[in-house]
């Protein structure tokens, strides 16, 4: 605000409600947070945002039994996932689809507290040891995005098969992610950026979902916990690292 500032661009719930909170006039573009912004309070409608925010929005619901849809294809006789999440995270309308989405697929989910911490990430995966999950999941949370080197050696060390909502923790050695193409999120908001400093408002510009989508599965991941990835799973993918 004492920068008075043109526009803001924010990602990721926490960063989008911060600055919703602090700017009431200020224009909000959204890189593609928010797995559902009009439950999250930030517009009135993805039509019509009807407010100072507006951008892209997540397919939170979608993409994570996408994810799990995968997870069943990839390993065989799965029944358990464990969901990995900050502790304290409230139960969304998001999860309670999930919920729905699992028992169609005759899968159990595990919610698995885990605090972004060495100590509380290891406590997480001998939890999912203990509660015999076959794979796991991650929630998408910056917490998480910035520990996903030793979250994806740990799911190496405890040879559980994971999928991960983001590029980045396949490139730091993990199984396989199923999400958003982001650089086409972020192409598509600075378009906003410049329509909005051109004179358009943001109630009247509609939030967009994604259209592009990345599968990326790691070979080498797999190997290593001695898991073998079917080939019409492979086929699937956008990109195998091998």
């Amino acid at each position: 605000m004492r920068l008075k500032a043109d526009i803001i661009v924010a990602g990721g719930d926490p960063g989008i409600r911060a600055a919703k909170n602090a700017y009431k006039t200020i224009p909000i573009v959204t890189m593609g947070g928010g797995a559902d912004p009009v439950e999250a309070g930030f517009v009135e409608s993805l039509a019509r945002p009807g407010g100072n925010v507006t951008g892209n929005s997540g397919l939170g619901t979608e993409l994570n039994t996408k994810r799990l849809e995968v997870l069943k294809d990839a390993v065989p006789k799965l029944d358990r996932v464990g969901v990995l999440r900050p502790p304290g995270a409230r139960q969304s309308l998001q999860l309670k689809d999930n919920r729905a989405a699992a028992l169609v697929l005759k899968l159990n989910l595990e919610l698995i507290d885990a605090p972004p911490d060495l100590k509380g990430l290891e406590r997480a995966f001998q939890t999912a040891t203990q509660k015999q999950v076959g794979a796991i999941m991650t929630r998408s949370t910056p917490t998480f995005f910035a520990e996903r080197k030793r979250i994806v050696e740990l799911a190496v060390k405890h040879r559980i098969p994971a999928i991960y909502p983001l590029k980045e923790f396949v490139d730091a050695g993990g199984l396989m992610s199923y999400g958003a193409d982001f650089d086409d999120l972020f192409r598509r908001a600075a378009v906003y950026v410049d329509k909005i400093l051109k004179g358009a408002k943001p109630a009247d510009l509609p939030v967009q979902q994604p259209t592009k989508f990345e599968f990326i599965i790691n070979l080498k991941a797999a190997q290593q916990i001695g898991l073998t990835i079917p080939v019409e799973l492979l086929a699937r993918a956008n990109r195998v690292m091998r």
